[in-house]
């Protein structure tokens, strides 16, 4: 997560609260369709990295939660919304999202041909990496079979 020195230089943020281990801010993103700002609460502490996102009468969307981590998290770091058990569910608000990173550990990430071609491949470049890692996967299971 970006330290609170370059959270305060974002764009279209308005800090409302500082604690040393977070922070609560009006963001106004530029993928919203609507005038009011999203409010935001970040955390960094007990090993997660963690922002919430609310706006008062709906749920954020992709665009928005997407811009939300480019703004509030590293291009290099890899982070979720988490779908729990259902139940250990804990909703306070009704149009809130939130996006972890674990802090001692990599968060696996499935591959990108499973949902399509990556920017400047073509569809068949897509399929031989899926035909040669589903042949890879299938003799490794028969091989733990066995």
């Amino acid at each position: 997560m970006k330290s609170m020195v370059e959270i305060r230089m974002l764009p279209r943020t308005l800090i409302i609260a500082e604690e040393p281990y977070g922070f609560k801010a009006n963001v106004t993103l530029l993928t919203s369709t609507k005038s009011r700002p999203a409010t935001v609460i970040g955390s960094w502490n007990c090993w997660w990295d963690h922002v919430s996102v609310s706006f008062p009468n709906r749920l954020p969307t992709w665009d928005e939660m997407a811009e939300i981590k480019r703004m509030f998290f590293r291009p290099d770091e890899v982070c979720v919304e988490f779908h729990p058990l259902e139940e250990e569910y804990v909703n306070l608000h009704r149009y809130c999202l939130h996006i972890w990173r674990p802090q001692r550990e990599s968060i696996p990430t499935p591959p990108s041909w499973m949902v399509g071609p990556r920017k400047g491949e073509t569809r068949m470049d897509m399929m031989r990496i899926a035909e040669a890692e589903y042949k890879k996967w299938e003799e490794e299971t028969h091989a733990q079979e066995t």
